[in-house]
């Protein structure tokens, strides 16, 4: 393999990495093609072929007459605007100046590993959300703070236990089914009233309403495969959610 063919690999498997932390955070897939080709384009592809659904990128590029093909499992993914973004202008910046290949690694590696998040503020939206939502569907001021704690366990589970199972369908199953307990056990002690608007406002935090959206964009966008993958795992979870909240129900009422 010459040092032509190894660019080539490089250059190839830089974009996809790319490509992959895009879609992982929320991209829509018709803007990862698009992303994959131009920094393809840019450092002198001929032709760049890219394929991509929510659990997969498949690109085969062709450079000074030599074709390569690499695939990338997508296994997880969530929505994280913030990172998006900078990805996003990352991309831009890259075709734009057009770096030499081991810098372009660089900047791509580091962007990738980047963790974007500020824990308080995450958590504040979480309290607030999951609280407002309570008291806007005829809770009380206590019926509003016992969801805002209900968010803060939905906050702890979506950021230090998300990872723990493979399934997000598994993880949706037992977070709704450990805060509707948890929210039973508030109205047990008497700090609510009203457990339904409590288990309303804890819902809102994990109904997939994003993932939704985005599989209707993909729909519209003409990526039919992907927006029916969206649709179908959008439905399930909202599916799993139902379950665990109650099978919190039946089991709260057998136990407490």
């Amino acid at each position: 393999m010459n040092d032509t063919e190894k660019e080539s690999k490089r250059l190839l498997s830089s974009a996809i990495d790319l490509g992959s932390q895009i879609l992982e955070c929320g991209g829509d897939v018709n803007h990862v093609e698009k992303i994959i080709n131009k920094i393809c384009s840019a450092y002198g592809a001929q032709q760049t072929d890219v394929f991509v659904i929510t659990s997969s990128i498949v690109v085969t590029m062709k450079r000074n007459e030599d074709s390569f093909t690499q695939t990338r499992r997508i296994n997880h993914y969530n929505t994280d605007f913030r990172k998006l973004d900078e990805l996003v202008d990352l991309s831009t910046n890259l075709c734009k100046t057009k770096p030499e290949l081991s810098r372009l690694e660089t900047e791509i590696k580091e962007a990738c590993e980047k963790t974007i998040q500020h824990p308080i503020l995450d958590l504040t939206g979480y309290i607030l959300a999951s609280g407002s939502f309570a008291v806007f569907f005829g809770g009380n001021f206590m019926d509003g703070f016992c969801a805002a704690v209900c968010g803060a366990v939905i906050f702890f589970f979506n950021k230090k236990l998300n990872k723990v199972w493979n399934s997000q369908l598994i993880f949706y199953l037992i977070c709704s089914l450990f805060t509707g307990f948890f929210a039973l056990l508030l109205t047990k002690v008497g700090l609510c009233a009203n457990v339904d608007k409590v288990m309303i406002g804890s819902i809102m935090l994990l109904i997939p309403g994003i993932a939704l959206t985005n599989a209707l964009r993909d729909l519209f966008a003409g990526d039919t495969i992907s927006g029916i993958l969206r649709l179908l795992e959008a439905l399930i979870q909202a599916g799993a959610i139902a379950c665990g909240f109650a099978l919190a129900v039946f089991l709260g009422g057998k136990i407490l």
